[in-house]
């Protein structure tokens, strides 16, 4: 499936847009200065993904990212410290996802020739998916059910269900028996 890609022109940013990155921002400074587990953090966490934070779920600071109102996180999903979701392009992550430390998922990159301009597509995590610490996934990708990206790993292509894939660019080294699942 191709991917339609958006393009956002950064220097046409409206006053409302610009007031609500700054809102965000000081969000996201908020949640990673306040004590976890506790009822404060919980409360900042719903500010940030409002209903798309699915039950059961916990996002660890700090975190850091942009457009988390382009972050759908669904139920019983574990994301370690250090995530960095540049969500412009928008982030889908599905039940029973564990994405480790230090993992970054890029739905934008900058124009070579127009760096002012975002190139934007989405990122899918499917079901049961598993991001090892330090991995990075690149706009466009869909990581498939019950997947695992290796640590350090850097996901160029979509991944197909089931598969283990390790490197930079990633590549399949495995395929899990999709029989031990559900």
């Amino acid at each position: 499936m191709d991917i339609q890609e958006e393009r956002v022109d950064l220097r046409k940013s409206t006053p409302e847009e610009i007031e609500h990155k700054i809102l965000e921002k000081q969000l996201i400074f908020k949640l990673n200065h306040t004590m976890p587990m506790t009822e404060e953090y919980n409360e900042i966490l719903h500010e940030i993904f409002g209903d798309r934070l699915g039950e059961n779920s916990s996002v660890n600071a700090p975190l850091q990212g942009v457009c988390m109102d382009m972050v759908s996180i669904g139920k019983n999903v574990f994301i370690n410290s250090n995530a960095l979701m540049m969500s412009r392009g928008g982030i889908t992550i599905e039940d029973n996802v564990m994405i480790a430390a230090n993992v970054s998922i890029l739905t934008n990159n900058h124009d070579p020739y127009e760096r002012a301009i975002l190139l934007c597509k989405p990122v899918v995590i499917k079901k049961g998916v598993w991001i090892r610490a330090g991995a990075t996934i690149l706009p466009g990708v869909t990581v498939g059910k019950y997947a695992i990206v290796g640590a350090s790993s850097v996901v160029t292509h979509d991944v197909p269900d089931y598969a283990v894939v390790v490197g930079s660019p990633a590549k399949i080294i495995k395929t899990l028996d999709p029989s031990k699942f559900e």
